[in-house]
């Protein structure tokens, strides 16, 4: 759902990259001749997620797809010297250890040497890679605990919906919350930093891009989200459903900012609402600790679909803005502002803005977004209206993609075609909301049009879809 990489202190810096390592035996190959094109480690290597001993070895368990398995093996990212290769991992999210059933008919070095499936292997999994398939069993009972432990020491956060009631994309959620807990954990001590450490072969095969946090900065804090459910003996088992890391960087004189890095709900347990109620939680700690703002770290789609449904929820409730909504509703709904050589962008008063970030904390970038599905929620999807709409939203996307006739403020910088050095040609511009666009529109002006209608097009998609999750009944 989010990523991504470390952060030190200061944002500026590249932190130093840590990673623990545990050593087992796995493998022992021998030696012959023959030629080897290698094999993706994608078409040979499966991984189960498992949370009893009777899932291990059945192979319609949980199945995971890794973002990229490449980046671990040396080399090409191919794995050589094996024939008939196949890897079964099978991942407990009871104790989070792994084991590894390796099978192959033969080795042989075709000029590239054989692979080091120990090696390769432990760079994701580290010490949570156990020697053989025993051993791996008995954690199921042995370490059935070690969630419930890790949590005891942190601190249990209330969820409060906003407005003070549910929001509809999570109520199912609430109606059986009490079983829920979202967990604070400061990472910079032994049982988050040894939690967190179990965790890190999710980071890196679901969170793309991801690297493990410094689990010695005690900037960094960590939020799980726990299931508590009576056993067959009546004893309570806590389930971690998922995790978010977040970091606080401190903001002149005496603040803070929240910066959200990573975020994962666990495979098993996704598409359930679980991601908004961890974002939902999020959003209240940084309004109650009354922190500058509440940023992430580059966010992905998906994950940004459900934070915007969150921040929607919130700006819903919020009546310092519902007259600048009123305004532009009002506006949008008098005249053909489509048949008008400039339409207008339909940008909030910076009133609304700095309102929204000091009792939201939703920063400026995200209120823009959010901006638009107002709008759209207050024209109350009215067909006559939305001719005028989409041209707003088609006015807004190519100011910022190409910076014309955009009012101009903020630098930004499009790649153009050039005979003299494609490499380095460049237009600079400035737009109105001085917020940098990260896409390039290239070829020709027939191409230019499609490719910002496509644009266009995504966007008022987006709009809709986040309109009919917030109110499902009503859109």
């Amino acid at each position: 759902m989010g990523r991504k990489q470390q952060h030190s202190a200061d944002p500026t810096t590249e932190p130093k990259k840590r990673r623990r390592v545990g050593f087992s035996d796995i493998v022992l190959g021998h030696w012959f001749c023959g030629a080897d094109a290698g094999v993706e480690p994608n078409e040979c290597i499966k991984i189960y997620l498992v949370s009893s001993k009777e899932e291990v070895g059945v192979l319609d368990s949980f199945c995971i797809v890794p973002v990229d398995l490449n980046s671990f093996f040396e080399e090409d990212g191919k794995i050589y010297g094996y024939q008939g290769l196949k890897i079964t991992i099978w991942l407990s999210i009871v104790s989070f250890h792994a084991y590894a059933d390796i099978t192959f008919q033969s080795t042989s070095d075709g000029g590239k040497g054989i692979t080091d499936l120990t090696s390769s292997l432990q760079n994701i999994f580290a010490e949570t890679l156990v020697k053989n398939k025993d051993e791996f069993l008995e954690t199921f009972s042995t370490e059935n605990d070690n969630i419930r432990f890790a949590v005891s020491s942190g601190e249990v956060l209330q969820h409060k919906a906003s407005n003070g009631h549910v929001s509809h994309f999570n109520s199912h959620l609430e109606a059986a919350g009490s079983d829920l807990e979202v967990v604070r954990m400061v990472v910079d001590n032994i049982a988050t930093g040894s939690l967190y450490s179990r965790l890190v072969p999710l980071v890196l095969l679901l969170i793309d891009g991801s690297n493990p946090i410094d689990v010695t900065d005690p900037g960094w804090e960590l939020y799980v989200l726990i299931q508590k459910k009576k056993d067959q003996q009546s004893d309570i088992q806590h389930r971690l459903l998922g995790f978010t890391a977040v970091y606080r960087f401190f903001h002149y004189p005496d603040g803070a900012r929240m910066r959200l890095s990573q975020i994962l709900v666990l495979p098993p347990y996704q598409r359930k609402g679980y991601g908004s109620y961890l974002v939902e939680v999020l959003s209240n700690v940084a309004i109650a600790e009354n922190v500058h703002d509440f940023t992430v770290e580059e966010p992905l789609d998906s994950f940004q679909h459900v934070r915007t449904c969150v921040d929607i929820q919130h700006l819903l409730a919020f009546e310092p803005i519902q007259d600048a909504v009123k305004s532009a509703v009002l506006q949008l709904k008098q005249g053909k502002l489509s048949k008008k050589i400039h339409a207008p962008r339909f940008v909030p008063p910076a009133s609304a803005v700095e309102d929204a970030r000091k009792s939201l904390k939703i920063n400026k970038k995200q209120f823009f977004q959010c901006w638009e599905i107002l709008i759209y929620l207050g024209l109350d999807t009215v067909d006559k209206y939305m001719e005028d709409y989409m041209a707003i939203i088609s006015n807004r996307v190519r100011a910022d993609i190409l910076g014309k006739d955009s009012g101009t403020e903020g630098k930004r910088v499009i790649d153009v075609l050039s005979t003299y050095d494609p490499e380095t040609s460049f237009v600079m511009f400035r737009s109105h909301d001085g917020e940098p666009s990260s896409v390039q529109i290239d070829g020709t002006q027939t191409n230019q049009e499609e490719q910002l209608q496509q644009l266009v097009d995504e966007r008022i998609k987006q709009i809709k879809l986040i309109a009919q999750k917030v109110y499902p009944h009503d859109i």
